[in-house]
């Protein structure tokens, strides 16, 4: 750890990357609570395509994606509930036709396929000096808003009705659910990829999930899980020598098996428990 820190790009690499995966985190309790999860993804393949275009046209890549996935992620969640199309169809379509048009793009003016891996897989070298205090300065607005409106984004998540009954704006305090969402993702995409960040918002929920119950402890669990695989998957990822996101998501898989072997261990406790009282 001490070694991989004493490069300037692995420090913006791992503050960067520490607080993309609390951002993630956070805000993929509401989403997979909500079922929203596919916004997440069909989010990460909008970003590529604009950060493919962004790319060509030789612009800065922040400036030019985030507009682009901020936008995407309204008209998602207007997809998700108002299309004549089932929501899942809708956001495939869309998210696989912006991840097709990323990569004829960059082969067209590119003519390699580098650029492409970089983006699909992410890179810790396309985290510059200027990307990561933008990124700083923006995750630092998410985590604000979020806990300025955690008591809101709680209602929502899981009673719009109630929500509504109580005077609050459901549908606005949605879409800013939708809109943190797409900055978290646009800030983890580069160095994470656009296959991969997804699982920093679907993983760290399903995983405190498995052995807790409720909103706060599933949140707060999400929290230090998605910040311990991020530290132990990019340290492994430098020892090894093995991508940074393939390596973080591993170590996420591997924390969500062993918490459903202790919630299935516990359950089995419980039930021995009961059957011999």
């Amino acid at each position: 750890m001490t070694e991989m820190l004493s490069y300037s790009f692995m420090q913006r690499a791992v503050l960067v990357g520490l607080l993309v995966s609390l951002c993630s985190s956070l805000l993929g309790v509401s989403l997979v609570l909500r079922r929203f999860s596919m916004i997440g993804d069909g989010l990460s393949h909008v970003g590529f395509g604009a950060l493919a275009i962004a790319s060509v046209l030789s612009v800065s890549p922040l400036a030019f994606t985030i507009p682009v996935v901020v936008v995407a992620a309204v008209l998602l969640l207007k997809i998700n509930d108002r299309s004549r199309i089932a929501g899942d169809s809708a956001i495939a379509l869309i998210s696989s036709s912006a991840l097709a048009i990323g990569v004829i793009v960059i082969s067209w003016v590119k003519g390699t396929n580098t650029d492409i891996n970089n983006y699909l897989f992410g890179s810790l070298l396309a985290v510059s000096k200027s990307d990561a205090v933008f990124s700083v300065i923006l995750s630092a607005v998410v985590l604000l808003t979020y806990i300025l409106l955690y008591p809101r984004l709680y209602a929502v998540t899981f009673d719009t009705v109630f929500a509504r009954a109580a005077s609050l704006k459901a549908d606005r305090y949605t879409t800013l659910l939708a809109v943190l969402s797409a900055l978290t993702i646009v800030l983890g995409m580069r160095m994470l990829g656009s296959l991969l960040i997804s699982a920093l918002i679907i993983f760290p929920c399903l995983s405190a999930g498995r052995v807790f119950s409720t909103y706060r402890g599933v949140t707060v669990a999400s929290a230090v899980i998605s910040v311990t695989a991020f530290l132990v998957g990019i340290t492994a990822s430098y020892g090894l020598g093995t991508p940074v996101g393939a390596s973080i998501v591993v170590v996420h898989l591997a924390i969500f098996l062993l918490l459903s072997l202790v919630r299935l261990v516990r359950e089995g406790a419980v039930r021995r428990k009961l059957l011999k009282d």
